[in-house]
């Protein structure tokens, strides 16, 4: 860690002394003690990312999804796990001619960090020819928490700092790290914790090899809770985190938020509007997230694809101290996976779909996005109970 310790405002400490064995007075000690502070040499650099990753009109695609999840997704349309399929996918998405009009940044498993196009160029200079920042995800996962209820902790610290200079080493800028908060659950006071200071850590580490981490918290929607409790705990939730990013001396600047939008339970009767869900979401943010923060990049959480547009659209629909924006996986490349279906021949419909969800976003990010003349496919939900990445 690069570090330096800086003399502000010289501490003095006074310490009294008694000897009884010789009866004296008591004698008075001062001691000048000098403050350490972190001063990375990247906080520059992690400045300018977080900036280029939160300009207007763009937001991230997260095709971070382990290789067992991108099995699903290409189970869904017939296609085997194999590399050389979630390669040809990957190529598909990271290729698509104009995709840095409306993307900024792109999230890596780390298999794709490392892979090519099949004409042998890495997919990392792909999405610099777009002016599109490429990203690393870095957690290990998430495994049962002892002594909670019932619930999960992030793992992935362990090895994290080497991994991460080995990732800046190849391209990467960004970093992501997911853990999960379950209101079914509690959340207990331990899991809010745990996923608070599993962040924090993170994040210093990050920043402290060259990467802008993102910070995300998810609340799962999973539950039949209304939106008051959902707000609830989000607030609970960010307050804890934002204690332990600054116990850890992050530099706020240089990160970037994946929140859980502010909505009931995915089960609960009434369904919320766009109106209030911008509403209560951009009254946590509000109260918990300084302005120092240069972007909040929404996760959709499992929402149709035109839900999450739509959302994101009512929140900009006036000035924010943040560039408010999308990290979209799901609601970004459902109607791209359906169209393509593993078809060469299909390709360049597939890239289409894909720039009109970009920049359907693109648009909700400026506040002027409209829903009509959305597919069918595109309002269809997403959400899976205990879905996992």
């Amino acid at each position: 860690m690069a570090c330096s310790t800086l003399k502000l405002n010289s501490l003095s400490i006074t310490n009294n002394s008694f000897s009884s064995r010789r009866g004296s007075p008591s004698l008075s000690t001062t001691r000048r003690v000098s403050l350490p502070i972190r001063a990375s040499s990247y906080t520059d650099e992690l400045i300018t990312t977080a900036k280029t990753i939160a300009s207007p009109g763009r937001g991230i695609l997260a095709i971070d999804e382990s290789n067992a999840t991108a099995g699903k997704r290409l189970a869904s349309i017939g296609l085997d796990n194999t590399e050389t399929n979630r390669q040809a996918y990957r190529q598909l998405l990271l290729t698509t001619p104009g995709l840095g009009e409306y993307i900024s940044g792109a999230i890596f498993f780390e298999e794709t960090l490392y892979q090519s196009t099949t004409d042998g160029k890495k997919f990392v200079d792909c999405l610099r020819e777009e002016n599109i920042v490429p990203g690393i995800k870095v957690d290990k996962g998430l495994v049962p928490l002892p002594g909670s209820n019932n619930e999960s902790w992030c793992q992935g610290l362990d090895g994290l700092a080497s991994r991460s200079a080995e990732y800046y080493k190849q391209g990467a800028r960004f970093a992501k790290w997911r853990t999960v908060v379950s209101i079914p659950c509690g959340p207990s006071a331990l899991a809010v914790k745990e996923a608070a200071w599993g962040l924090a850590r993170y994040a210093a580490i990050s920043q402290d090899n060259g990467l802008v981490p993102i910070v995300e918290p998810e609340i799962l929607l999973d539950g039949d809770h209304p939106i008051e409790r959902t707000l609830e705990v989000a607030e609970k939730v960010w307050s804890e985190v934002f204690f332990y990013l600054a116990e850890n001396n992050v530099v706020f600047e240089g990160i970037l938020l994946k929140p859980s939008m502010v909505t009931p339970g995915a089960e609960h009767k009434q369904k919320a509007s766009p109106e209030t869900i911008a509403n209560n979401t951009l009254t946590m943010l509000r109260r918990r997230v300084p302005p120092a923060v240069p972007g909040i990049m929404f996760l959709s959480g499992g929402q149709s694809e035109v839900e999450a547009t739509l959302n994101l659209n009512a929140m900009n629909q006036s000035p924010n101290p943040w560039h408010v924006s999308f990290s979209y996986a799901r609601a970004l490349q459902n109607t791209v996976l359906k169209t393509w279906q593993g078809r060469p021949e299909n390709v360049e419909a597939a890239q289409k779909s894909l720039l009109i969800r970009a920049k359907a976003n693109s648009l909700a990010q400026l506040g002027r996005y409209s829903a009509e003349g959305e597919s069918e496919e595109a309002q269809k939900g997403m959400f899976v109970k205990g879905y996992t990445y």
